[in-house]
């Protein structure tokens, strides 16, 4: 089934690829499923006791099909009963009555599925079920497989992962034809996500104003942002917040949705940093972050987060990546003179904790140490880490990854990971609430990365997510498939993100314009410019010669008279 009819190369652009497509390679009616026909979308159909990221994703599929079509879409939670005509069928194999069915009736055979992370297939199947004379069939290997699946579909027809962030505007089409045929795909990067920081006052602000504070409400959006874009893991916002503790209906929500959660580098066993001075009056936690004075404290205050995580019941965990170590209160380095050994055995009694609270070993719950900053040189002067627990090598806050994983050294099951930056605050200065990154360099450090083995975990600070769409997205498409994102691709990329976003009829300019733009700020952050920075020129016989701040400003110039030419266009 694999190299049937679809196409694959697109995967990792945000391109409407069916909606787009031109009369001439238009699909054959015959054999094509019409997702939606004269205005009227297919109905979808999951099971009853269908997962629960899988009942989210089916409803905003609905929704996705509504925005297209301008009409509602039919949800079937059950059998089909009466309905007739093309249908949607959304399950996950093994997991799925409805899938389950069509495999045994020799409709499907997804056998490449078995026991894969995160797959899916799409499939048009003729005469699934009585009534039904055409089906698309998405089967995920599990359920973000079907997540995933589902929200693919949603982009190439041209429902832009950024639509409620970014108000990409969806455009109306009265017929979408999908050809026939199989296609699969799956992520190459296990975790891939995006960090939330230095989220005051904008992103803290207009959630209070629009939800109330920084909450579930809030967090749907995320939670949908991320899965639409094929990322599955988050830190959250962590400046004077507490994720679990704030709202204990985001955690919820995280794991319903098929979200793996986190906390940030310096957040050990899914604890923020605010929740260990918010309760000091209960006297488990507060005092003193040094493990060597305040050890019972802290022990007790690490294993509640473990125990939060186990609070879903019947011996399951709510769907979490656990770091592991420790830096120093606030995001500070550790006291100096802290030894390699106390580091080492911090981490073991962290396991201990995991391996007590969850009733299995260590090894079978999922964990990230972070060797960030001063960490790293732990690292480098011999720590010793525990082979199941992933490595997450970091840049240098400025786009440059530290250090790589040694292509010599025998493989971990733990794996390597990279924690990168487009935004960041802190020595020796900030940068933040504009974008001033480019995406050629993004992806010439995460290739190295992965060519040299660092595929278990990417994730990159993000500031308040708004400024961020661009180099956000383009991160994800490449952690999703970075083989596939080749310097062609990536020479590409602006003119797909502008298509999707703004439509074809200006793409070509628009993406000249952010390209040239983000060559252009990342010259040098704004914060680091002063009078000094660029020279102007001596005197001339025609007067003063402007020098490089001149040449600088004319760039800049002539791109704002080539932006607004575009927008009068």
């Amino acid at each position: 089934m694999r190299g049937a009819a679809w196409s694959t190369t697109l995967a990792a652009l945000p391109l409407p690829v069916f909606a787009a497509a031109s009369p001439a390679a238009a699909p054959d009616a015959r054999t094509a499923f019409p997702l939606i026909a004269h205005g009227i979308p297919a109905a979808i159909l999951i099971d009853a006791d269908a997962d629960s990221a899988v009942r989210h994703v089916a409803t905003n599929f609905a929704a996705d099909l509504e925005r297209v079509s301008g009409t509602a879409a039919r949800r079937i939670d059950g059998a089909a009963g009466a309905v007739e005509g093309p249908m949607v069928i959304i399950g996950v194999l093994g997991h799925s009555a409805v899938i389950d069915r069509l495999v045994a009736a020799g409709k499907i055979a997804p056998t490449d599925l078995r026991g894969e992370w995160e797959a899916f297939r799409q499939i048009v199947v003729d005469d699934p079920m009585p009534g039904v004379p055409r089906a698309l069939v998405i089967i995920g290997s599990d359920r973000r497989g079907a997540v995933f699946g589902t929200y693919d579909v949603s982009e190439r027809i041209g429902v832009s992962p950024w639509h409620w962030f970014a108000d990409v505007p969806v455009r109306r089409q009265r017929d979408v034809l999908i050809p026939a045929g199989s296609r699969r795909d799956q992520p190459k990067v296990r975790y891939r996500g995006f960090f939330i920081n230095d989220e005051d006052p904008c992103l803290s602000g207009w959630a209070k104003k629009a939800f109330g504070g920084v909450n579930a409400a809030m967090y749907a959006h995320v939670f949908e942002l991320l899965l639409r874009m094929k990322g599955n893991y988050l830190w959250p916002a962590m400046w004077g917040k507490a994720f679990a503790d704030d709202d204990p209906a985001s955690m919820v929500l995280a794991d319903a949705m098929g979200v793996v959660m986190g906390n940030s580098h310096h957040e050990p066993m899914l604890r923020a940093q605010a929740e260990w001075h918010r309760h000091a009056d209960q006297g488990v936690t507060g005092g003193a972050w040094d493990y060597d004075k305040n050890r019972a404290n802290l022990r007790a205050f690490w294993r509640g987060g473990i125990e939060r995580m186990m609070a879903k019941g019947g011996g399951q965990r709510y769907d979490s990546l656990v770091t592991v170590g420790m830096r120093g209160d606030g995001d500070e380095a550790m006291a100096e003179g802290t030894a390699t050994g106390l580091l080492e055995r911090i981490v073991a009694d962290q396991r201990t904790i995991i391996a007590d609270v969850t009733g299995k070993p260590a090894s079978a719950t999922p964990q990230v140490w972070a060797l960030y900053k001063e960490v790293q040189d732990y690292y480098d002067h011999g720590m010793k880490v525990p082979d199941d627990v992933t490595l997450l090598f970091s840049d240098d806050n400025w786009g440059q990854i530290r250090r790589l994983p040694d292509p010599a050294a025998p493989p971990r099951a733990g794996g390597y990971g990279i924690y990168y930056h487009f935004d960041y605050v802190g020595g020796p200065r900030n940068y933040k609430w504009i974008n001033t990154n480019q995406i050629e360099k993004t992806w010439q450090q995460m290739d190295l990365a992965y060519r040299r083995g660092a595929a278990q975990i990417w994730i990159v600070n993000v500031g308040d997510i708004k400024p961020m769409e661009y180099p956000l997205g383009f991160f994800l498409a490449q952690a999703w498939n970075p083989d596939a994102m080749t310097p062609a691709a990536v020479a590409d990329y602006p003119r797909a993100w502008a298509t999707a976003t703004f439509g074809p009829e200006q793409a070509r300019a628009i993406g000249e314009i952010v390209t040239r733009y983000s060559q252009y700020v990342a010259r040098r952050k704004p914060e680091l410019i002063d009078q000094d920075s660029f020279p102007i020129g001596g005197v001339t016989a025609k007067g003063l010669d402007g020098g490089e701040f001149g040449t600088m400003v004319a760039d800049w110039d002539a791109l704002e008279a080539r932006t607004l030419a575009v927008r009068a266009a």
